[in-house]
Protein backbone atom coordinates (compact mmCIF):
# COMPACT_ATOMS: atom_id res chain seq x y z
CA UNK A 1 0.00 0.00 0.00
CA UNK A 2 1.14 3.30 -1.02
CA UNK A 3 2.68 5.13 2.44
CA UNK A 4 1.93 9.41 2.11
CA UNK A 5 5.23 10.57 2.93
CA UNK A 6 3.71 14.80 3.41
CA UNK A 7 4.39 17.60 1.63
CA UNK A 8 6.74 17.27 -1.04
CA UNK A 9 6.32 21.07 -2.90
CA UNK A 10 4.69 23.84 -1.73
CA UNK A 11 3.84 26.79 -4.51
CA UNK A 12 1.93 30.14 -3.77
CA UNK A 13 0.03 32.00 -6.30
CA UNK A 14 0.04 35.98 -6.20
CA UNK A 15 -1.07 38.77 -7.80
CA UNK A 16 2.22 40.33 -8.44
CA UNK A 17 5.04 37.84 -9.04
CA UNK A 18 7.95 40.85 -9.11
CA UNK A 19 6.75 42.32 -5.66
CA UNK A 20 6.24 39.18 -4.42
CA UNK A 21 9.82 38.02 -5.48
CA UNK A 22 11.20 41.31 -4.10
CA UNK A 23 9.74 40.45 -0.74
CA UNK A 24 10.74 36.85 -0.44
CA UNK A 25 14.57 37.55 -1.95
CA UNK A 26 15.28 41.09 -0.03
CA UNK A 27 13.25 41.00 3.12
CA UNK A 28 12.80 37.36 4.02
CA UNK A 29 16.49 36.75 2.36
CA UNK A 30 15.84 33.26 0.57
CA UNK A 31 17.75 32.89 -2.91
CA UNK A 32 16.43 31.83 -6.07
CA UNK A 33 17.40 28.78 -7.26
CA UNK A 34 18.71 29.31 -11.09
CA UNK A 35 18.87 26.03 -12.59
CA UNK A 36 15.39 26.07 -12.34
CA UNK A 37 12.85 27.55 -15.37
CA UNK A 38 8.78 27.93 -16.31
CA UNK A 39 6.95 31.15 -17.19
CA UNK A 40 6.08 33.25 -14.42
CA UNK A 41 7.51 31.09 -11.65
CA UNK A 42 10.02 31.97 -9.24
CA UNK A 43 11.84 28.88 -7.25
CA UNK A 44 13.74 29.35 -4.17
CA UNK A 45 16.64 27.78 -3.04
CA UNK A 46 15.16 26.11 0.18
CA UNK A 47 16.73 23.36 2.80
CA UNK A 48 13.60 21.79 3.65
CA UNK A 49 10.72 21.59 1.39
CA UNK A 50 10.66 23.07 -2.40
CA UNK A 51 9.37 26.70 -2.66
CA UNK A 52 8.06 28.84 -5.10
CA UNK A 53 5.56 31.28 -6.13
CA UNK A 54 3.41 31.81 -9.16
CA UNK A 55 1.55 34.28 -11.36
CA UNK A 56 -2.12 33.59 -10.30
CA UNK A 57 -3.59 31.09 -12.34
CA UNK A 58 -7.19 32.21 -10.97
CA UNK A 59 -8.66 35.99 -10.73
CA UNK A 60 -7.69 36.38 -6.89
CA UNK A 61 -10.22 39.37 -6.74
CA UNK A 62 -12.96 37.35 -7.14
CA UNK A 63 -12.12 34.79 -4.31
CA UNK A 64 -14.10 35.67 -1.64
CA UNK A 65 -11.05 35.35 0.90
CA UNK A 66 -8.05 33.82 -0.49
CA UNK A 67 -5.49 32.56 1.93
CA UNK A 68 -7.65 32.13 4.88
CA UNK A 69 -7.34 28.85 6.76
CA UNK A 70 -3.98 28.55 4.94
CA UNK A 71 -0.81 28.74 7.51
CA UNK A 72 2.96 28.72 6.26
CA UNK A 73 5.18 28.23 8.45
CA UNK A 74 8.68 29.24 7.06
CA UNK A 75 12.05 28.06 8.94
CA UNK A 76 15.10 30.25 10.29
CA UNK A 77 18.27 30.02 12.42
CA UNK A 78 17.33 33.88 14.01
CA UNK A 79 13.41 34.93 14.84
CA UNK A 80 14.26 38.07 16.56
CA UNK A 81 16.58 39.20 13.45
CA UNK A 82 13.82 38.70 10.55
CA UNK A 83 11.48 40.07 12.57
CA UNK A 84 13.25 43.31 13.23
CA UNK A 85 14.29 43.38 9.13
CA UNK A 86 10.77 42.36 8.05
CA UNK A 87 9.59 45.24 11.05
CA UNK A 88 12.01 47.83 9.68
CA UNK A 89 11.15 47.14 5.72
CA UNK A 90 6.90 47.78 7.06
CA UNK A 91 5.83 44.70 7.20
CA UNK A 92 2.94 43.90 8.86
CA UNK A 93 3.52 42.25 12.08
CA UNK A 94 0.57 40.27 13.60
CA UNK A 95 1.84 39.20 16.24
CA UNK A 96 5.25 39.79 18.14
CA UNK A 97 7.81 37.19 18.33
CA UNK A 98 7.23 34.61 21.40
CA UNK A 99 8.21 31.09 21.88
CA UNK A 100 5.40 28.58 21.18
CA UNK A 101 5.41 24.99 20.72
CA UNK A 102 7.46 24.80 17.42
CA UNK A 103 9.82 26.86 18.67
CA UNK A 104 10.41 30.79 18.47
CA UNK A 105 7.59 32.45 16.44
CA UNK A 106 6.03 35.58 15.00
CA UNK A 107 2.84 36.16 12.47
CA UNK A 108 2.78 38.53 9.77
Amino acid sequence: MAKLLGPDFISLQVRNLSASRAFYTEVLGLTEDTSFSAPNTVLFDSTTIPFALSEAKVNLDEAPHPGWGVALWIDCDNVNELHAKMEAAGATIIQQPYDGPFGRTFVF
